[in-house]
């Protein structure tokens, strides 16, 4: 049988907002085309995985504090990260991990926290600790050429700068700073958001990117999913988009 295997980064630390959501949509939305769904999980302590060995790896959001104790375990897999990008194993980072990827996170007191430095963003948070870009958030975005709303909830201080390509345009809520047009970051095989939610409950069409994308690297073949039963979500994004969008 055929199989996605997922990398869940930190479970215990980066978990804000229902963001294991996302591990459990994939795994059903994997599991109903007949598939094989193997997660497994990376944490302080554990035996360093090899990210190449991964179709998807997924990391959730966190606060400074769990920024800051992650941060020096994370960058001793830079390379094996670097590599597995590059091999295009699909990252998924929210919120605070979508930050560490980046070049550093500076905090409201100016303390810096390295990133990876995968890629060339980097994020300062706001001056004042009681502003945050808080609130639901919708974006549009691109995927295989079809343009589809992303909706999802966003809460954080930090400001991402140096956006190469960002995962949408913004339709309601802020996006990477206050008030900005564009959200997150975006690459053939990275998507990094604030956005939680978690994002894929709400998005069913994002999941089945992931899931598609994934099984047509892994098997070299083109890949049409089974249809599932999205009217439920479907019925909930029709309400959401029109509370959010038509009220704006």
């Amino acid at each position: 049988m055929k199989e996605l295997k997922i990398l869940y980064l930190y479970p215990d630390i980066l978990e804000l907002y229902g963001d294991y959501g996302n591990i459990q949509v994939l795994k059903y939305r994997i599991e109903s085309r007949g598939y094989t769904a193997i997660i497994d999980r990376y944490s302080i302590g554990d035996n360093a995985p090899n990210f190449s060995d991964y179709d998807i790896v997924f990391a959730g959001g966190g606060a400074d504090n769990e920024q800051n104790i992650l941060a020096n375990d994370l960058i001793k897999y830079k390379n094996s990260i670097s590599e597995a990008i590059e091999n295009g194993v699909f990252f998924l980072l929210i919120c605070g991990s979508y930050q560490l990827f980046g070049k550093y996170y500076k905090d409201v007191d100016g303390n810096i926290i390295n990133g990876l430095e995968i890629f060339d963003y980097y994020t300062e948070a706001h001056p004042d600790r009681k502003k945050r870009c808080i609130g639901n958030i919708v974006i549009e975005a691109n995927l295989n050429g079809l343009n589809t709303k992303v909706i999802g909830f966003e809460n954080h201080g930090g400001q991402t700068f140096n956006i190469s390509s960002s995962f949408g345009n913004v339709l309601f809520g802020n996006g990477n700073k206050f008030e900005d047009t564009e959200e997150g970051f975006f690459q053939k095989n990275v998507i990094a958001t604030y956005l939680h939610g978690p994002l894929l409950s709400k998005n069913p069409e994002l999941a089945d990117y992931i899931i598609k994308y994934c099984l047509e690297r892994k098997y070299d073949e083109i890949v049409e999913l089974a249809s599932l039963n999205d009217d439920f979500e479907n019925l909930c994004r029709e309400q959401l988009l029109n509370r959010f969008l038509c009220n704006n």
